[in-house]
């Protein structure tokens, strides 16, 4: 079986949840490939995947991509030529329509999907906000003489947040800390901020994708490093530093996303001390650092994580961002970033710019769980555990073929297929009823396609019959022939 190349990654990721719906598949293929193109986001002149290739990604027989193709060309949308391949027809878009930058992630865009049977493991996040979060809201004072804009957040927020850090061995000043609405626009921000088009960029491979994203909407250029079972490769990201001079470096030192590994403490130090050397800006995304498995909820009472997780900001100047997305709920859009208080400054205009600050009462909210972080954290780590051990008992059972290492912390379980791809399955499984991430979409170096990203958040019945439904899938899915009779059986329905 033939690698998929990244432009079928690209276009299948956009596809989104297709199949899903009534109808042979062909026609349910032209109808999304429709929309793409009505919506521009397939603009005039796009050159589409050949039939076997764009059939071997969907885990289709290539006679649904040539029907699906040709219902198009009669309506007009696509043209098809021998020798020069599947375009979005010139006329397809009236001039005057918006070309817009929009996201091929199937993280995100399995959000944007109307509610269906589907079972979403594709995004990592708590399933419902714990009760101190509605107790929170119930008892808020709202303050009095205020007008509501604070683009670098409220105050006693920011105090709140660099308390915590300070308790952790980082002296940091309220300063430099920049409330944003959420860990994404916490990127977003200082992607804008530091990246120009053309710019290169230190990302780790896989990495979270929703970053991806960002630095490709700036047209940087990304300079992936291999993660291995220790986290990042280190020595290749100091040769990378020193021979490309990156405008940023951005890595998920505790719990990576998507592989879970945890970056040790004398690796952690010599990368951020490369960096500083090399005046290389270090973002370390600490969105999941909290989730250490291994945490003893009688060792603080603060909620701050234990000294065999450290902070990469304990080793020099680096550029950490938080959020409360995965301890307390993502419905909380409240994010940070931590760093030198001149950057601080500067992101705060630029956020002015876009919202002119988070909104009031969830910050005060924020504030307020921060105070009693530890029980909110100690009840968000207990679900974990379980449903770590739940989902890998499961696929034990059901999917023994399937290998992943356990977790130490975070959300997650990196999954390694024994044959086949993540990015053709996952359309297998969204027609069993199964929206996962396939690890293609999270490496930049065009690795990890034969890895899955599962979280285990999900309740036990839920995560139960996921497994059973990938399982359906699995035992269905080959590289050969056999999604060509499935087709076929779709074309004569």
């Amino acid at each position: 079986m033939e690698p998929i190349d990244a432009s079928v990654t690209d276009l299948t990721a956009r596809l989104g949840r297709w199949s899903a719906g009534r109808g042979p598949l062909y026609l349910l293929l032209a109808a999304r490939l429709r929309r793409l193109i009505d919506e521009a986001a397939l603009p005039p002149g796009t050159l589409l995947p050949p039939d076997r290739r764009l059939a071997q990604a969907l885990s289709v027989g290539r006679t649904t991509v040539v029907a699906a193709y040709d219902t198009l060309r009669q309506e007009g949308r696509l043209v098809r030529r021998q020798g020069s391949g599947t375009r979005v027809a010139r006329a397809a878009l009236a001039p005057e329509a918006p070309r817009v930058t929009e996201t091929s992630n199937p993280l995100f865009l399995h959000l944007l999907e109307a509610p269906d049977d589907v079972i979403l493991l594709s995004c990592a996040a708590p399933t419902q906000p714990p009760p101190a979060l509605a107790e929170a809201y119930r008892t808020l004072v709202l303050p009095d003489g205020d007008i509501g804009y604070h683009p670098a957040g409220l105050a006693v927020l920011r105090t709140a947040v660099a308390g915590r850090y300070a308790a952790r061995g980082v002296p940091t000043e309220p300063g430099q800390i920049l409330v944003t609405t959420g860990a994404q626009q916490a990127l977003s921000l200082l992607a804008r901020l530091l990246l120009a088009p053309g710019d290169g960029v230190l990302v780790e491979a896989p990495t979270y994708p929703g970053a991806l994203d960002l630095f490709r909407e700036t047209a940087a250029v990304p300079l992936p490093v291999a993660v291995g079972p220790d986290g990042l490769d280190v020595a290749e990201a100091i040769r990378v530093m020193e021979d490309h001079r990156p405008s940023l470096a951005y890595v998920v030192a505790r719990f990576q996303n998507p592989t879970g590994t945890v970056l040790p403490p004398l690796a952690g130090r010599r990368l951020v001390e490369a960096a500083n050397a090399l005046g290389v800006p270090l973002v370390d995304d600490e969105v999941l650092g909290d989730l250490a498995f291994d945490a003893d909820d009688t060792d603080d009472t603060d909620g701050v994580p234990e000294p065999s997780h450290p902070s990469l900001s304990s080793y020099g100047e680096v550029i950490a961002v938080g959020s409360l997305s995965k301890v307390v709920w993502g419905g909380l859009r409240i994010g940070w970033v931590r760093g030198p208080a001149p950057l601080v400054s500067r992101l705060a205009r630029l956020k002015a710019l876009h919202d002119l600050g988070c909104d009031v009462p969830s910050q005060l909210v924020a504030a307020r769980l921060l105070d009693g972080f530890a029980a909110v954290r100690d009840a968000r780590l207990r679900d974990l555990r379980a449903g770590h051990a739940h989902l890998r008992a499961e696929l034990a059972r059901l999917l023994p073929s399937w290998s992943c290492a356990p977790a130490t912390g975070g959300q997650t379980l990196w999954v390694r297929l024994p044959h086949g791809d993540g990015v053709s399955f996952a359309q297998l499984a969204l027609r069993h009823g199964v929206a996962v991430l396939p690890g293609a979409t999270t490496d930049a170096l065009g690795g990890s396609v034969r890895h899955l990203r599962l979280p285990f958040l999900l309740p036990p019945e839920v995560l139960t019959e996921a497994v059973r439904r990938l399982a359906e899938a699995w035992a269905e899915y080959t590289p050969g022939p056999a999604p060509e009779r499935a087709s076929l059986r779709g074309i004569t329905l």
